[in-house]
């Protein structure tokens, strides 16, 4: 019986760790291949890493390529940053307001306007991207890091959230607060956000990816080198045709590119899994 039940437990073990290996072994062929050089690349790539990890690590992230005008990697990191950055927190902001005042304010139409938020579901921003360009380039936020976010910023989708959550909230919560002389305000900060911590950070998570991956708009709204983020950077780096690819530092790039929402991931993986799971209130 016992041994029976060791090989139950060794089997999902082992689907898990083969998993794993999946995944993990073209990450790892591609922090080998921006160790090596780009005629070692070429001529077939080994399995151990090469002795010119830091050199191919330093010309990415300070000296840029030509492919990208000369912008550096670590510029078009930070743009990407700061983009995503923008987008979370802005998305957060204002869903958290809006779903706060559908849920505890009561005026005309109200659900009304809830449900128009809710099938703004149906228009991303690839469905509305002619006139949302035309609105952007006439405001003058053409090439601009304004241009970038403002656009991506709304979010149908945290509002549902933050709603479904602030619905939980009991009524007696609600009515010892206006006891105490707290008004919305007050109630908004002391108690409803810091219920809501496990489901921001879980949010936030979700948002910032979502802000970091961006392509069609990034692509669209910027001219000029210097506000080129590290998707589109990663797709000028690939040569087309005849041009040459520099593959060591496009895969030190593309390294560079995974770690910033990868570190997100670790650093609030408690909260972003406590957010999706948690259901005590």
């Amino acid at each position: 019986m016992e041994r029976r039940r060791a090989a139950q437990d060794l089997l999902p073990h082992l689907i898990l760790w083969g998993g794993i290996a999946i995944v993990a072994f073209p990450i790892y062929m591609t922090f080998v291949a921006s160790s090596l050089t780009q005629e070692d690349i070429l001529a077939g790539m080994p399995l151990l890493p090469g002795p010119h990890l830091v050199a191919n690590y330093r010309e990415a992230l300070f000296r840029g390529v030509v492919a990208t005008s000369g912008i550096s990697v670590l510029r078009m990191l930070w743009n990407s940053l700061v983009m995503a950055l923008i987008i979370a927190v802005g998305k957060i902001f204002i869903s958290l307001l809006s779903a706060y005042a559908v849920v505890f304010f009561r005026f005309p139409l109200r659900m009304t306007v809830f449900w128009m938020i809710f099938v703004t579901l149906m228009l991303p921003v690839e469905v509305r991207i002619v006139p949302t360009y035309q609105v952007v380039a006439e405001l003058g936020m053409i090439d601009s890091m304004a241009g970038l976010t403002i656009p991506l910023i709304a979010s149908a989708t945290a509002t549902l959230l933050f709603r479904q959550f602030f619905l939980t909230i009991p009524d007696e919560l609600v009515e010892a607060a206006k006891i105490d002389g707290a008004g919305p305000l007050r109630f908004l900060v002391d108690t409803v956000v810091p219920l809501s911590r496990t489901n921001l950070a879980a949010l936030f998570v979700i948002l910032f990816i979502y802000g970091w991956n961006q392509f069609l708009w990034p692509l669209l709204i910027t001219n000029s080198p210097k506000m080129t983020t590290i998707v589109i950077g990663l797709t000028q780096m690939i040569g087309l045709g005849e041009g040459r690819t520099d593959w060591d530092i496009v895969m030190a790039t593309t390294l560079l590119a995974m770690l910033p929402p990868a570190l997100i991931v670790l650093l609030m993986q408690r909260w972003f899994v406590k957010g999706l799971v948690e259901s005590e209130k």
